[in-house]
């Protein structure tokens, strides 16, 4: 195996390979860049998605490979670049990259769990395999078999495609008929990458407080960068609709029992390089996996776990590929508080052409505000929001006091709401 830091022939520093580097985790490849490593972007998909494709930018990385179904093509085109490392830059990339960095006898994962890292039925099979606790569930292949399945767990279920992200499709079901509707709906849909959905599980819902763990690994060591908790709203439709993302300090009891379970998740999912983004519900029987990323998480959130405790898994995954021994000797450092943090989601209730946000002022004027992220500005199409990708608004808030935070975040919930947007043509509405 190449030393991962090593230098090409001229002296320059070894160009790292990213697979489906999108505007979602640009902030690790320029991680890269800083590092002195050119950033060669690998799309494993001939067309760029569609939800990727107004802000995708090609001019900041070395080369752009795009795969067009042919591995030993597109090996050969990244061998050629000699590189330091090859690791995803999304969901989407996790199963090429794994091939890519396996076939180069570069750090990888390999491939014989790929699948499970990738397709929600498997992974929870596997876990569970493993002597994992896991969520009930059912790979069904029809609307009629969802619905049975359903019938026969009673209460609540939760029905999603088996291979997407975004929370898109997902479906919070009272009923085996919603079930089954469900199983149809996402059946006749593409997903989020704007491939037609192959699969649909069906699984029990589970009752608790649902958190993220976020990581990144090195030889199989593990180190938990961030966790996060999960505020739901039911809103437009939709239940269980994410809110918030509150930090967690580091001292709970919680969080040691969801970092000691996530560790256990991608142990079982044979992850021994790079970052992970695993979705845990802490249920009253314990930690139970929604799902797993076997990728870095979105949203930003890099940007305030840094904020928050003084790391993320940017730098962190950023040792672990080109200063492992440096990674490896402070993976059990003692974690920190530097302040409260939440990434406040808004949902709008209304949708139409928005003229502006009217309460956006007395946001801003809270305590602890620290930044907001408008996807939709005044003149553009306001959707009602349903998942991740029709949130209108993402306003981040941190400071010293725990009580000062939970306040303002409050005021923020308490303000979105139909007021908060002000339409150009009144009269859309959920």
């Amino acid at each position: 195996m190449r030393d991962d830091n090593a230098d090409d022939q001229g002296g320059e520093k070894a160009p790292v390979v990213m697979v489906d580097v999108y505007a979602p985790t640009l902030r690790l490849a320029r991680a890269f860049q800083e590092e002195g490593h050119p950033v060669v972007r690998v799309q494993s998909t001939p067309e760029v998605p569609p939800v990727y494709r107004s802000s995708f930018r090609t001019e900041e990385f070395a080369d752009d490979i795009v795969h067009y179904g042919a591995f030993e093509t597109t090996l050969a085109a990244v061998a050629a670049h000699r590189p330091a490392a090859v690791l995803t830059g999304g969901e989407l990339g996790v199963e090429l990259a794994d091939r890519l960095s396996a076939a180069l006898g570069l750090a990888t994962n390999g491939t014989r769990l790929s699948a499970a890292r990738r397709h929600k039925h498997t992974q929870i099979e596997t876990i569970k395999a493993a002597g994992l606790p896991g969520t009930r569930q059912h790979l069904a292949v029809s609307a009629r078999y969802a619905a049975d399945w359903h019938r026969e767990l009673g209460g609540r279920a939760v029905v999603k495609p088996v291979r997407s992200a975004g929370n898109d499709h997902v479906s919070f079901c009272a009923s085996p008929e919603e079930t089954a509707a469900a199983y149809e709906k996402i059946m006749a849909a593409t997903n989020i990458f704007s491939f037609r959905n192959e699969g649909v599980v069906v699984q029990e819902h589970l009752e608790g407080t649902e958190y993220v763990v976020n990581t990144v690994s090195r030889d199989g060591r593990h180190r938990c960068t961030d966790v996060w908790r999960y505020m739901k709203i039911s809103a437009n439709g939709v239940t269980d609709r994410i809110s918030a993302a509150v930090s967690t300090h580091p001292g709970s009891a919680e969080r040691a029992r969801l970092v000691e379970y996530g560790f256990d998740v991608l142990d079982a999912l044979e992850v021994r390089h790079g970052p992970a983004h695993l979705e845990i519900m802490l249920t009253p029987d314990g930690p139970r996996l929604v799902e797993a990323g076997i990728r870095l998480c979105g949203a930003d959130a890099a940007y305030f776990a840094r904020l928050a405790a003084g790391e993320s898994q940017i730098e962190r995954t950023v040792d672990a590929y080109l200063r492992p021994e440096r990674f490896l000797a402070t993976v059990g450092d003692a974690h920190r508080v530097e302040r409260h943090v939440a990434m406040a989601y808004l949902t709008s209730p209304v949708s139409g052409t928005l003229a502006g946000y009217p309460l956006l002022p007395q946001v801003e004027a809270l305590e602890s505000f620290h930044n907001v992220h408008i996807a939709v500005p005044e003149g553009g199409r306001l959707p009602l929001t349903v998942d991740d990708t029709t949130e209108p608004m993402m306003i981040g808030l941190a400071h010293a006091s725990e009580h000062v935070l939970a306040r303002d975040l409050n005021t923020v919930h308490y303000l979105d709401g139909a007021g908060f947007y002000r339409l150009a043509d009144p009269g859309g509405a959920a």
